[in-house]
């Protein structure tokens, strides 16, 4: 037969998949593991969300609708962004797709031309590199430090740039650091853009999971002349604790939306009409139930962090944002633990889960090889008996 498409086999397999994958051969065997990988809340999705659902099939809403999403939706989507970070959309400026990886795919379908660059600032989320490269785009990675936040400065920005810099990927706050940029360090990015005309595709997935009472602002808000040039992406899936639902959008200027809608008119249309409908009950309804996740993602923050710090070997960047934490491994790198020479965190998750039988994603895969995340979208008991294997496994190594 012949070769498959060699911009196909580029791609790598998701390294959050892969050890999740991993973890639940383990479990299905009936070992003993604790998983602590897949990005996704353990609280259901709120009732009046799902009930909503349930009235879309009794009331036979299973047509197509249009590609873009149903006008209700829509709506609810410019309500949710206008009483939360203070930007106004029309509905035309929004479109509603399959979740927010499809909607990030579509966006950059739209943008880049093949051999355009687009910025990367790492840590960054596995499936960025990867999806700039599936359009035929150049990844240019911008490597951040622990030292500074895990934040791109202005400069770093500047420097980065070349003529054949097409946009920014921004995302924040941060998967995998669970970092988030203050307004001015994105006024100050905002003026790069601005300055030599960039595209910026904001991924604000995670803003309303901040913890420490910090304030969010969304990317487009900062000004005029930013928002024209920035698409929004955001979806139900982390806030509302609705990643099966598949619901993500994307809000910007309506000349890049309809290309964006002629696209997906082609290659999927609309998406679940049942979703959707579920959707614009999250996006319009009562918001009570996310505070609630809120602040027991930030009770389990607080104490992964408190503890891990007082494991030797190892030790935790304090997360501002998301349900996610990253530890660092430097001190054992170059280091053997049973038997096996730790080059990275690809390493140490291997041994972590043969030998500790606990889960966690390397972040090789993110740009930062000596960290690995750990996602406190679990329960607190999970969480404690995490760490317990954690300190048995490097004291016993």
């Amino acid at each position: 037969m012949k070769e498959l498409s060699a911009l196909a086999q580029s791609v790598r397999a998701s390294t959050t998949i892969a050890i999740d994958t991993q973890f639940k051969k383990m479990r299905a065997e009936g070992i003993d593991v604790i998983g602590f990988g897949m990005g996704e809340p353990d609280f259901p999705t709120p009732e009046h969300i799902k009930q909503a659902g349930i009235r879309a099939i009794e009331n036979d809403q299973t047509k197509y609708t249009p590609t873009p999403g149903t006008m209700e939706v829509r709506k609810a989507v410019c309500k949710r962004m206008l009483e939360d970070w203070g930007v106004s959309y029309e509905p035309e400026e929004v479109i509603v797709n399959a979740g927010a990886k499809h909607i990030l795919y579509v966006t950059l379908k739209t943008l880049v031309n093949p051999g355009d660059e687009v910025i990367l600032p790492a840590p960054y989320w596995v499936s960025y590199y990867e999806i700039i490269k599936m359009v035929g785009g150049v990844p240019v990675v911008v490597d951040t430090t622990e030292a500074s936040g895990f934040k791109m400065s202005a400069q770093q920005l500047k420097d980065a740039i070349t003529p054949k810099t097409k946009a920014l990927i921004f995302n924040n706050p941060s998967n995998p650091t669970g970092m988030m940029y203050s307004r001015e360090q994105m006024e100050e990015l905002a003026k790069v853009c601005v300055e030599e005309d960039l595209y910026v595709i904001s991924d604000e997935i995670y803003g309303k999971l901040t913890f420490d009472g910090k304030q969010y602002v969304s990317f487009p808000s900062l000004s005029p002349e930013i928002k024209e040039r920035t698409i929004l992406v955001n979806g139900v899936s982390k806030s509302y604790a609705m990643t099966g639902w598949r619901i993500g959008f994307a809000a910007g200027n309506r000349d890049i939306i309809k290309v964006m809608s002629n696209y997906l008119s082609h290659c999927i249309s609309g998406t679940s009409a049942i979703s959707q409908a579920a959707a614009a009950e999250a996006f319009a309804g009562e918001q009570d139930e996310i505070e609630t996740m809120r602040k027991e993602f930030e009770v389990r923050r607080d104490y992964l962090y408190e503890r891990m710090n007082k494991i030797p070997g190892v030790h935790a960047v304090r997360s501002e944002a998301t349900f996610y934490m990253l530890m660092n491994l430097e001190e054992l790198v170059g280091k053997t633990l049973y038997g096996v020479e730790i080059h990275d965190s690809d390493d140490f998750a291997k041994v972590f889960l043969e030998k500790g039988l606990v889960a966690v994603v390397p972040c090789t895969g993110f740009g930062a090889p000596n960290y690995v995340r750990w996602s406190f979208a679990v329960s607190m008991e999970n969480i404690k008996e995490g760490l317990d294997r954690l300190e048995n496994f490097l004291k016993n190594a």
